[in-house]
């Protein structure tokens, strides 16, 4: 989010800074409800409740219940991608300024009378499952399956840095995912991937094959070091 602040100059300012403050306050502030609210959950269940809470959309939607999205004043037409985070963007930095403003102890007040109170339906949010990387790590284990995350930086048309990630489990392809950010790239890449696992019977059944020959060559290797020692 930008906007010109001496058309003289043409130079120009935003609310990057704001963004960055904000968004580390918001996370500090939702952990900090959460621990309180959910004295019986364990850490997983809290991570993932969080990041449901700051993921892009919820803080997008926050933002319009606000009234921030009229707020907004920037240099270019609205598009897709990345703009169109704009009002998440804008009430991450809006929390920043209140937190620079007031401090700590008022910025914790708006978010829990102003937002969760207001704006937020926690035991809705609670069954959601939006984490699909954390599902899919979680499948991984339990079936002790190798799995990496791959990034490759890009940009767009208005020379924007996006990621396209590729999930591999046992050295297969399963998934791919475009984002704005590493984690929403991974997320959108997890997310494929276990569609596909639960509708491709083949890719389910290669990842199974490639498994077994794998634990067959670390048993043999583990094997011939033995002997050799």
């Amino acid at each position: 989010m930008a906007y010109r602040e001496h058309k003289q100059d043409h130079h120009f300012i935003n609310n990057e800074r704001l963004e960055f403050l904000g968004d580390a306050m918001l996370g500090a502030i939702v952990a900090d409800i959460l621990y309180k609210q959910y004295g019986n959950k364990q850490e997983g269940f809290l991570t993932t409740l969080r990041s449901n809470i700051v993921c892009r959309s919820s803080l997008n939607k926050i933002s319009q219940d606000l009234g921030l999205d009229k707020l907004i004043r920037h240099a270019g037409a609205i598009t897709t991608g990345h703009n169109s985070f704009m009002s998440g963007n804008a009430f991450e930095a809006f929390v920043g300024a209140i937190y620079l403003d007031r401090g700590y102890k008022y910025c914790y007040r708006f978010i829990e009378d102003q937002v969760f109170q207001k704006h937020l339906n926690i035991d809705a949010i609670a069954k959601q499952e939006k984490n699909f990387k954390s599902t899919l790590i979680e499948w991984c284990q339990k079936y002790q399956n190798r799995f990496e995350f791959t990034q490759k930086e890009s940009r767009d048309n208005k020379n924007t840095p996006f990621f396209h990630s590729v999930v591999f489990i046992e050295e297969i392809s399963c998934g791919t995912g475009n984002g704005y950010s590493k984690k929403e790239s991974d997320q959108n890449a997890a997310k494929q991937a276990l569609k596909r696992i639960k509708q491709d019977k083949e890719l389910l059944a290669g990842i199974q094959n490639a498994r077994e020959k794998r634990r067959k060559r670390e048993k043999v290797n583990k094997t011939s070091h033995q002997q050799s020692t």
